[in-house]
């Protein structure tokens, strides 16, 4: 289902892009889950994802780490072609991910898990690079001794993310953040946390299944519907749109049930 010719292309005004993803299309044993998916992300934009359940927004995601090669166009970073880069490479680029699950290590405590995110650094850079991250989440410096097993859902979100920030990427990509959250704790990470960190420079890449919320948070966003670009636009524009509500609630939900079942279990979102 491709993009219809009606929609914008691009923003003049956005950011330049510093992550590129042109014609990807990304599945699993040679079949496509997502086909033609192009998005740009600029320093210091928030840009989202949103689609029904299987639409490929997970799997997109492992593409643009690594986790699954590139079935046909091209994913970089600040210029740089991503295709035949390993996931680590990716990392040691600037690209920071935060999976939806098994976000953090549950046995260790919140400093070591700071520690584990920031294996690259060495010792004086590590040291000051926590003390950066525990300001842009004071919080958690009180929890250095809490294993991260004992946190609460919105604790343990916000250690999952500092974690990442240690190897200080210019790119932060979030899988469902809000997952599992009550709906204030959603709002907080969102609204606060995720806009906060765009607003320090970072581009973030947000997949999100609370449309509403995402789409409140963000500067650009694109939809997905089968695997395929639906539409893209300002948040403003979309929400103004009716067929927006068709995506999720008519026909082009239900056509995404038979797209799903070609996506791994833990690949669907």
């Amino acid at each position: 289902m491709p993009t219809s010719s009606a929609e914008p292309a691009e923003s003049p005004d956005r950011p330049e892009p510093l992550l590129e993803i042109a014609g990807l299309a990304a599945g699993y044993n040679g079949i496509p889950v997502i086909e033609g998916v192009t998005i740009g992300v600029g320093r210091a934009e928030v840009v989202a994802v949103i689609g029904p359940n299987g639409a490929g927004k997970s799997t997109l995601l492992k593409a643009i780490i690594g986790e699954i090669p590139a079935l046909a166009g091209t994913v970089s970073l600040a210029g740089t072609d991503l295709a035949r880069l390993r996931a680590d490479r990716r990392t040691r680029l600037g690209i920071g991910y935060v999976p939806q699950t098994r976000d953090v290590f549950d046995a260790l405590t919140v400093a070591e898990n700071l520690l584990m995110g920031g294996y690259l650094l060495g010792k004086q850079e590590l040291a000051t690079q926590t003390q950066q991250v525990l300001e842009v989440f004071p919080v958690l410096g009180g929890m250095r001794d809490r294993i991260a097993g004992r946190l609460s859902g919105g604790e343990r979100k916000m250690l999952a993310v500092a974690r990442t920030l240690m190897l200080k990427p210019s790119l932060l990509i979030l899988d469902e953040p809000s997952a599992n959250l009550a709906p204030d704790l959603a709002k907080e990470v969102l609204s606060g946390h995720v806009r906060r960190l765009a607003d320090t420079g970072m581009g973030v890449l947000l997949v999100e299944q609370k449309v509403f919320e995402a789409l409140d948070v963000a500067d650009w966003a694109h939809v997905l519907v089968a695997g395929h670009p639906r539409m893209q636009g300002r948040p403003a524009d979309l929400l103004g749109r009716p067929d927006l509500r068709d995506v999720f609630l008519g026909a082009a939900a239900e056509a995404t049930a038979g797209e799903a079942a070609a996506e791994p279990e833990e690949g669907r979102a």
